[in-house]
């Protein structure tokens, strides 16, 4: 088996790099309560959980794997080198002696990955006066200007196919009321034949202030929704600037996704609460906010 390069810096190496194959093996190490030595809430401890959130896991499949899903989500030092130090830390260096070889061959696979993805220098052939217009920034939407202006949106909406039906009630009840928001939905405001994770990148990073994510059971089994919902949190761990918003607006039959637990819900299955379920999803979207390239304070 491979080993990862020793100019590999673990400590930048987000935890995304680990598999859940990796994950599983932890959570045997880790899941079994242990007399003798340190288990998943002494790891969940040292990266920062309090007792409340602990207790929470304890009714999950695997308290291991949800730690580490939901640490990944909202913590920006969230590296493999770091995840490593932790064991050490509670002295569990059985683990990283067994597993150390499968993390860095995910490590090594991950580095590859990101250099095969990388995109090359753009050569131009020459220069001249004219200010440089990212190429993927023009045409995305219906109303982009000509000259390369992006259009710009209060909210992105996740949502999967099967949820458009509670979109456009979303769009009748926050762009053509008193609220007048103007929301990003991909089926009504994006032009096709680009790459469409691509395109979705750039919506949610630089031209909308937030996420929208409508929650379902038909959410979960959606690999778009995850990558954006996933996409989003990145850009701004532990969601301090309120950037994403779940709503949920009919009852579940699959738990609430482990990796939203910390965020406040915008329900509306609550007959008791739906009166002022709009009201207060337009003041959450029309909150000021900061600049995206700095909203992560």
């Amino acid at each position: 088996m491979a080993c990862v390069d020793s100019e590999v810096d673990l400590w930048v190496v987000p935890l995304v790099a680990l598999n859940m194959s990796v994950r599983k093996k932890l959570g045997l190490y880790l899941n079994p309560r242990n007399a003798v030595a340190a288990d998943w809430m002494a790891v969940a401890e040292e990266m920062g959980f309090n007792y409340l959130e602990i207790k929470n896991y304890e009714g999950t499949k695997s308290p291991t794997e949800s730690v580490l899903e939901d640490w990944q989500a909202r913590c920006t030092d969230a590296t493999v080198g770091k995840l490593l130090s932790i064991l050490e830390e509670v002295e569990r260096r059985d683990i990283v002696e067994d597993l150390r070889p499968l993390m860095d061959e995910d490590v090594r696979k991950y580095c590859e990955n990101q250099k095969k993805n990388a995109k090359p220098p753009l050569q131009v052939p020459e220069v001249d006066s004219c200010v440089p217009r990212p190429t993927e920034r023009i045409g995305i939407t219906l109303q982009d200007d000509p000259e390369g202006a992006p259009e710009l949106f209060d909210a992105f909406i996740c949502y999967c196919q099967k949820d458009f039906a509670f979109v456009r009630e979303m769009i009748r009840e926050l762009e053509q009321t008193e609220y007048k928001l103007k929301l990003c939905v991909f089926d009504r405001d994006v032009l096709p034949g680009s790459c469409v994770w691509t395109i979705t990148s750039e919506l949610i990073e630089k031209r909308c202030k937030r996420m929208v994510v409508v929650i379902s059971d038909e959410y979960l089994d959606s690999d778009a929704c995850d990558f954006q919902t996933k996409f989003a949190l990145s850009l701004c761990p532990g969601a301090q600037s309120k950037r994403l918003i779940p709503v949920m607006y009919k009852p579940m039959t699959k738990p609430f996704p482990s990796i939203l637990r910390f965020l406040t819900i915008c329900d509306y299955t609550r007959p008791c609460t739906q009166a002022w379920f709009w009201v207060r999803l337009a003041k959450a979207l029309s909150q000021p906010h900061k600049d995206q390239a700095s909203s992560c304070v």
